[in-house]
């Protein structure tokens, strides 16, 4: 059999079961870090609940991912997972959603894996959202997800620290409510309202125009010239004033095509 026959005859096996996301459907892509309670708690043992290095790992790997040639608007990050809102007009791949899957786990782990000096191994999901109010709430959901978790690591390991047992812990807060969880932070000293936004709310990064030095070589004059760059922020807003952002963000993408 020819190459190019046996290529065809065996290419369908490839590409039969793929789909593609609609035109005018609204993507977003979530990547998780695979087994890195392991990785971060034994292997490398960053500080507890939170750690600078390690969430520094991780905005440095969502500015890859939104580096790497897609066209990417929005990216999220809180604990060992990253969310992604890619460009209403995003057509890399022709949106076949298993090369998004694929390439962007591998791009993660790799940007990642680097930065740490070891394997770590990340999956990923697309999510397919026909509005502009489900992205709001796709992106609502992951930050009121942070807010949960991190009351709950911060509870967690402060009883840690005070000798109680990982079953023990654990137990302690089953079932609490926030309320509950506050006064036990509070009895320790620590009011919640104080901890810093980005371990309560996660971090945002987003694309900004900033004003750089350059040189026109016709008038032979230094310029300043707009260039697009990507900004970290710490303080994302919360709850109704999240989807407000998040709106406001895509309205100025609509008529926007980078």
């Amino acid at each position: 059999m020819k190459f190019d026959d046996l290529d065809v005859k065996m290419r369908v096996y490839e590409t039969s079961q793929d789909r593609c996301v609609l035109p005018e459907v609204y993507m977003t892509a979530r990547i998780d870090g695979r087994g890195f309670t392991r990785l971060t708690k034994e292997v490398h043992q960053f500080k507890a609940p939170f750690d600078e290095k390690f969430r520094d790992l991780m905005i440095e790997t969502v500015k890859h991912l939104m580096s790497c040639g897609f066209n990417v608007i929005y990216g999220y990050t809180q604990s060992d997972e990253i969310s992604l809102l890619f460009h209403p007009s995003e057509n890399l791949f022709g949106r076949k959603t298993r090369k998004y899957i694929s390439v962007l786990a591998g791009e993660a782990s790799a940007k990642f894996s680097a930065g740490l000096g070891d394997v770590g191994a990340f999956d990923c999901r697309i999510s397919e959202l026909p509005n502009k109010r489900l992205v709001e709430d796709y992106f609502r959901w992951r930050n009121e997800d942070a807010h949960r978790n991190a009351l709950n690591a911060h509870c967690y390991w402060r009883l840690r620290q005070d000798n109680y047992t990982v079953n023990q812990a654990t137990s302690k807060i089953e079932g609490m409510s926030i309320a509950a969880k506050n006064e036990l932070l509070f009895q320790y000293g620590i009011n919640f309202n104080d901890i810093p936004t980005w371990q309560k709310r996660g971090i945002g990064i987003y694309w900004t125009s900033v004003k750089k030095e350059g040189f026109n070589p016709k008038t032979n004059e230094h310029v300043l010239v707009d260039k697009r760059a990507l900004y970290t922020d710490l303080e994302l807003p919360m709850r109704e004033e999240y989807n407000k952002f998040i709106c406001d963000l895509l309205d100025r993408y609509e008529t926007v095509t980078l």
